[in-house]
Parts: C-alpha cells; structure tokens; sequence
C-alpha cells in the first residue's frame, strides 16, 4: 500500500527551515539535492538558484517530510496557498505508473513519470481539480 507524505515549497530558505524541523523533530536528511547538482543539460540552473534545494527529505516516523526550493524562473510561491504538494510513496514502480496514470488523467504534468536527479522514479502534477500531486517510488527506501 502507498504511503503519503507532504511535500512543501520554499522561496529560497527550504534549507533554513528543514534545519528548524530536524531541530525539532530530531534525525538526519536522507537526502539534500541542491539545484547545482542537476545534471541534465535539458534542465539549465540560473546561477542565482544553484545553491538552492532541488529535493531535501527529513524521515519523521514512518513518513517523510519533502521540500524544495521553486526555482526563480518558476515564479515565487505564493505563500498563503498552493505551497505543498501531496506525495505518495509507492511500494513499486508498477504502482507509481498506475497511481499516476490514474491521479494524472485529465490534469496538467509537470514532471513525467522516470528516474529524477536523486535516485528514485518520480512525477509531478496537478489532477484534473488542481490538487498538486507528487508520486514516487525509492528502490533503497526502507520499508
């Protein structure tokens, strides 16, 4: 079965805020993908967004707390809506391309389903009710 996970959009201090969270809530990032490291030339980074957070993961219980930066040439978030995501944590790649084939029907893709910049199979989109989703499936994610 999937597991949800929420997903949170920063203007720029997606780091600062994850280090007030892992403050809090204890642990370690499983993961810290800065833009800069992105290594797909179909994805150029400005260079006033390389230091900015690509992906960041803080695992609180049995969930995990996503975040990231918006890149500049997104646009700012607005910060009183539309700033998470929801994001489901499939158990195999067969149920994230069926969840996603299935929430994405009808909707707006962002991001195709296929393997991301950190590891795992990943999409991004908004369902056909403008409820932005995020689906993916890590083969090293501890069960």
């Amino acid at each position: 079965m999937a597991r949800i996970d929420p997903s949170i959009n920063f203007n720029g201090n997606a780091e600062e805020a994850f280090t007030f969270y892992k403050s809090v809530f204890g642990g370690e990032f499983s993961s810290l993908v800065r833009l800069k490291d992105m290594k797909d030339p179909g994805f150029p980074v400005d260079p006033a967004d390389a230091d900015k957070i690509m992906h960041i993961a803080l695992p609180i219980g049995n969930n995990i707390l996503i975040g990231n930066d918006v890149p500049s040439f997104l646009g700012r978030v607005n910060e009183e809506e539309n700033r998470s995501k929801i994001s489901v944590a499939a158990e195999s790649k067969e149920e994230a391309d069926k969840i996603y084939k299935g929430l994405s029907a009808g909707g707006n893709v962002e991001f195709p389903i296929g393997d991301s910049p950190w590891g795992s199979y990943f999409a991004m989109f908004r369902d056909k009710y403008g409820i932005e989703w995020m689906v993916d499936f890590n083969p090293s994610a501890k069960k």
